[in-house]
């Protein structure tokens, strides 16, 4: 049924198509399985999922080297920024002026205490005391001496309230920086020290991922060359039948015209003749479907391939007179199967990553410990009272992140992990188990096809010998038509019985190719082609 479904189809393109001439190709099964795997889209779409988890790999690499990055910014704040009070600025500006008016008051205070202190040393002295007398005397005449009169008056003169005034408004000044363009780059370096063996399993899941991509790329190269060996022996099958139909035709026809002239001669009658007719009509529409058959595989095969579906080929098998016999028996052991098999692999590789996984969710409970440095670069001026010039400061240190408690998440995380890993290694025992099945039926199929194809090559021996005796034996006219008629129907259900064994074994050696992994290093290769695109 599938294969009728694939003819009417082929059919349908076949009468759309403009037809086109082109140069006729000659193509071996490699050639056939070579174009396969370059031309078709979801390999292509399989080669670049393996190049994707080959970059997968890389970044998971990259988490052990230093992240190292750069930052600018620039700021514009157009408010004021004031490190101290407006009384307090107000008192700074006006230093001068309260130092001022506080001397001259202390200036004063001091020459009326001298004067009391004189006065009363004169009152000591005015009673009996000498001591007091002579001290009054003195300091009197030390207030008189121009001198000091002099330095009084200068004292007295003195103004330094513009000066201190000024001063006050530098120190104001330096504690209302302007900030209005503020200026900022650093370059940092991040370094991981220790991150609970995150980073390590993140490498192993990548590489695992790339292998399993390059496994996935396998089983879907193993289905191309199972379509391509089907749909090229296909072809060789109904090139075969179309012979066998060519010569079946031949030999009625000529049967037609010897029992023409046997009906001439009045040794054969009309009926003989019109059956012998009727028979080489189905002979020629049996060719006619043939014809047809053949040019619908070969468009078939070219959709395979990538050739244009018109392309004039012709398959290095396409003539040959037997089919020839594939590599018969399994003295394959089944361990080597299962490391073969794209579906094995595949569910090993995802149970060991998922045991990755475990390792990946029980790394976030641990410690994580990192390396930080950052140079940086502030304008204004950060060390020197926000001056308006760029300033370096350079730090280092480690960072430390130890997870205490978060509602049992890590917990549930590892152990989801585990039943994961579990689920997938349950997978790959059935799937081990299937494939054991599939490749002892398989095997069993193919000692049965040998043993039909003996059979069938024995039963065509006989059926040409009965041919060969059928058709002497109906020109010396001791056998009539109806004999004939029927050793050559035999012939050609033999013919085609025998072309039939050899196609079954041949799609049977397909299959247990593929049932074993044996076409694993072909895709191997093109797995490496498409990696180098």
């Amino acid at each position: 049924m599938k294969k009728e479904i694939v003819i009417i189809i082929a059919g349908a393109l076949l009468a759309v198509m403009p037809v086109t001439a082109a140069a006729q190709q000659t193509l071996s099964l490699e050639d056939c399985r070579e174009m396969a795997v370059r031309n078709d889209k979801e390999l292509q779409q399989a080669g670049t999922q393996v190049r994707m988890a080959g970059y997968d790999r890389k970044i998971a690499f990259a988490n052990y080297l230093p992240n190292v990055s750069a930052t600018g910014a620039y700021i514009y704040n157009p408010n004021d920024i004031a490190l101290i009070s407006d009384a307090a600025s107000d008192r700074l500006q006006n230093m001068g002026t309260t130092v001022h008016t506080m001397s001259q008051s202390i200036q004063s205070q001091l020459m009326g205490d001298i004067t009391e202190f004189i006065k009363q040393l004169s009152i000591a002295g005015m009673k009996g005391d000498a001591q007091s007398a002579a001290l009054a005397q003195k300091y009197t005449a030390l207030m008189q001496d121009p001198l000091v009169q002099t330095l009084v008056g200068k004292l007295s003169q003195a103004d330094m309230s513009d000066a201190l005034n000024s001063l006050g408004k530098e120190i104001d000044d330096a504690f209302h920086p302007d900030m209005t363009h503020l200026f900022v780059g650093s370059v940092s370096v991040q370094q991981p020290i220790f991150m609970g063996g995150k980073i390590v399993a993140a490498n192993d899941i990548a590489r695992l991922a790339e292998t399993l991509a390059r496994t996935r790329y396998d089983q879907q190269c193993q289905e191309v060359m199972v379509n391509v060996d089907q749909a090229y022996w296909q072809v060789v099958s109904l090139a075969g039948k179309k012979r066998l139909a060519e010569s079946y035709a031949d030999l009625l026809h000529k049967m037609e015209r010897d029992v023409d002239v046997s009906v001439r001669e009045g040794v054969a009658t009309e009926a003989d003749a019109l059956q012998v007719k009727v028979k080489a009509n189905e002979a020629d529409m049996l060719l006619t479907k043939a014809g047809n058959g053949l040019a619908l595989s070969k468009m078939l095969l070219c959709k395979v391939v990538g050739l244009p579906l018109d392309s004039d080929i012709v398959l290095a098998d396409e003539s040959a007179s037997e089919i020839p016999l594939p590599r018969i028996g399994g003295d394959k052991s089944m361990e080597d199967i299962y490391a073969d098999r794209p579906e094995t692999r595949s569910l090993e590789l995802a149970g060991r990553i998922y045991d990755d996984k475990v390792k990946v969710a029980r790394a976030d409970a641990l410690p994580q410990v990192a390396g930080i440095a950052a140079y940086s670069m502030v304008n204004p001026n950060l060390s020197n009272g926000f001056d308006k010039s760029f300033a370096g400061y350079f730090n280092a240190g480690v960072m430390v992140k130890i997870p205490i408690f978060h509602g049992g998440e890590h917990y549930y995380k590892t152990q989801k992990a585990k039943a994961e890993a579990s689920l997938y290694k349950s997978r790959l025992e059935d799937a081990k188990e299937l494939v054991n099945l599939q490749v002892t039926q398989i095997r069993k199929q193919e000692a049965e096809a040998l043993e039909k194809l003996t059979m069938a090559r024995s039963n065509l021996e006989a059926a040409e010998e009965n041919l060969r005796t059928a058709d002497i034996g109906y020109k010396e006219g001791v056998i009539n038509a109806n004999t004939a008629l029927g050793a050559h129907t035999a012939w050609l259900q033999a013919q085609s019985e025998y072309i039939d064994a050899g196609i079954e074994l041949q799609m049977l050696a397909a299959n247990l190719n593929k049932a074993e992994g044996n076409y694993g290093s072909n895709g191997q290769g093109a797995v490496q082609d498409a990696m180098n695109e």
